[in-house]
């Protein structure tokens, strides 16, 4: 059965493309290193082009799809990446044409029988595809104290049903392909508590909050952060990387 669309994000594109973290270098490094041919690579669920970009700079042609027209105008932009505002699940792209196919801190929305059927279709004999994700961040011990308690706490009703497989590592998510074993990857940024904060703010479960009562959660979380971490003061935000990666089944 085909999965509801989901549109998250469209409301505060300009925020998701400035406040979500990227990706380490290392991370691209290894998956470069296990793809042969780098002519043509997809980057589904792409949001503001952040892999996308990065795959650019490897790869002849780089396409990236979304269902958000907004996430789009928002992407980073370069000569050699065309985006679509396509589903996932049905692109006009033809068979085996792709290298690599990334897919990163978006697969739970999609209807994953619809889009394994369209990777396996369009994924080169030989391809890499690749899952990639994040889930909560560590900071120190009492800001993780602070942010524990709005997402299990404050926000916890609010999050969509599919946040379990982030919850659970992308661990319990299908996955038909032969899995190459990964190294482990932590994504660390030296961030303000504003910019941390800016971060929270584009959580689906925050906009979903807001629509259903009609009021903003982050101020009160924002001055409950701010009592352990000034606002100016630098600190290390870690994220823990989810990765799933595999080839076709023979």
């Amino acid at each position: 059965m085909t999965k509801p669309v989901k549109d998250n994000f469209s409301a505060r594109s300009g925020s998701y493309a400035r406040f979500r973290p990227s990706y380490p270098a290392a991370l691209f490094e290894w998956l470069f290193s296990l793809v042969e041919q780098k002519e043509n690579a997809w980057d589904c669920g792409t949001g503001s082009g952040q892999v996308a970009a990065v795959l650019a700079e490897k790869f002849k042609n780089v396409y990236g799809t979304d269902i958000s027209a907004s996430q789009l105008k928002e992407a980073v932009q370069k000569k050699n990446i065309l985006y679509r505002v396509e589903p996932a699940e049905s692109t006009g792209f033809s068979d085996a044409f792709f290298d690599l196919i990334t897919v990163a801190q978006a697969i739970h929305w999609f209807s994953f029988d619809e889009f394994y059927r369209e990777v396996k279709r369009v994924l080169k004999p030989g391809g890499l595809f690749a899952v990639i994700g994040y889930n909560l961040p560590t900071i120190g011990a009492a800001a993780d104290t602070v942010l524990k308690k709005f997402y299990y706490g404050t926000t916890a009703p609010y999050w969509d049903a599919e946040r379990k497989y982030i919850d659970d590592n992308y661990q319990t998510i299908p996955f038909p392909f032969e899995e190459i074993k990964s190294p482990v990857f932590s994504m660390n940024f030296e961030w303000d508590a504003s910019h941390f904060i800016n971060f929270v703010s584009t959580w689906s479960a925050v906009l979903h909050y807001i629509k259903s009562n009609q009021a903003d959660p982050v101020p009160a979380f924002r001055q409950e952060l701010l009592n352990v971490w000034p606002e100016a003061q630098i600190r290390t935000v870690s994220f823990p990387l989810l990765l799933r990666v595999g080839r076709l089944k023979m």
